[in-house]
């Protein structure tokens, strides 16, 4: 039974997918709730976790590799790089710098010298791009964002932070995506 979410779009409501998996698993069914990448990264796999739990329902997880390692793996970027940085964050992009509901220091992460991964962020990216910028990082850093990862329909667009948000709208890429910022996008880039 399908219940994903589409950005901005179609989606089943998490009480409704909780529901569900505990009704399956009270009928007797072995439930498998197959989901892309980590189910705990900026997924609902805690909550699902908690509702099968209170219901009584034991729940095992297998992992799988975040889209946050693994799409910009996929197009080359890798997230750190020896004597470029030695750390990299991710962030959630779901709602702007500005939105009361973002809870992100911008101002640390924009002098904190690591990667920035940013998911669930086309829409908001010019915004965080701004702010990062107002926070102190370089215009010029280096930025990416890959659409579609690991599928054949891959694309992505490489730019300067200031410029990143209108390269990606005019390459028309689209969620979901994986943006990337920070010195590790140009690091396998021959000299």
């Amino acid at each position: 039974m399908p219940v994903g979410k589409i950005p901005r779009g179609e989606f089943t409501p998490q009480e409704q997918i909780n529901a569900i998996l505990v009704d399956r698993a009270r009928q007797g069914a072995t439930v498998v709730r197959l989901k892309g990448g980590d189910s705990f990264v900026f997924g609902r796999g805690g909550e699902e976790w908690l509702a099968c739990a209170s219901a009584g329902i034991p729940v095992r997880v297998v992992p799988g590799v975040t889209s946050a390692v693994a799409v910009p793996g996929l197009a080359g970027v890798p997230v750190t790089h020896r004597a470029v940085t030695p750390g990299f964050v991710v962030v959630s992009g779901h709602v702007g710098p500005d939105d009361p509901r973002n809870q992100v220091d911008w101002a640390a992460l924009a002098g904190a010298g690591l990667t920035i991964v940013v998911l669930m962020g086309v829409a908001t990216l010019a915004a965080i791009a701004e702010r990062l910028i107002t926070c102190g990082m370089p215009g010029n850093t280096p930025a990416a964002v890959v659409a579609d990862g690991g599928l054949p329909s891959q694309r992505q667009v490489t730019a300067p932070l200031g410029q990143v948000a209108q390269a990606s709208q005019k390459a028309g890429l689209g969620a979901p995506a994986v943006a990337i910022i920070g010195a590790t996008v140009a690091a396998l880039t021959p000299v």
